[in-house]
């Protein structure tokens, strides 16, 4: 089993569900999130004034795979979320050594 977490651009996130609709994904976790990378944030004008904007709004992910579809998910996920500009977002894998579904008690691939 696999967790994947990607941070995406928040235009983007239609386009990856759907794309992950595609391969039966089934579970998915999004959360509002705020960060950057490169980019570094930006300034922005207000009133007159001017301000930095060092947390740039972004969408996070988490869904759980097997091994098996791990490929083909990271895989749409870039597809569907690159833009080809600066801040297109990050992709994580963490392997997962437990997983319980709360309801039913049920274990592993069976809890997904």
């Amino acid at each position: 089993m696999k967790l994947i977490c990607a941070i995406i651009k928040p235009f983007k996130l239609d386009d990856v569900r759907e794309a992950l609709a595609m391969l039966d994904i089934q579970g998915l976790t999004v959360t509002e999130v705020k960060g950057f990378g490169r980019q570094k944030g930006h300034t922005e004008l207000y009133r007159g004034a001017e301000y930095a904007v060092d947390f740039l709004p972004k969408i996070k992910l988490e869904l759980i795979v097997t091994a098996a579809q791990e490929e083909a998910v990271i895989d749409s996920i870039i597809k569907a979320a690159r833009t080809g500009k600066i801040g297109d977002g990050k992709i994580f894998v963490t392997d997962l050594g437990h997983v319980v579904r709360i309801r039913t008690g049920e274990e592993g691939e069976h809890a997904a």
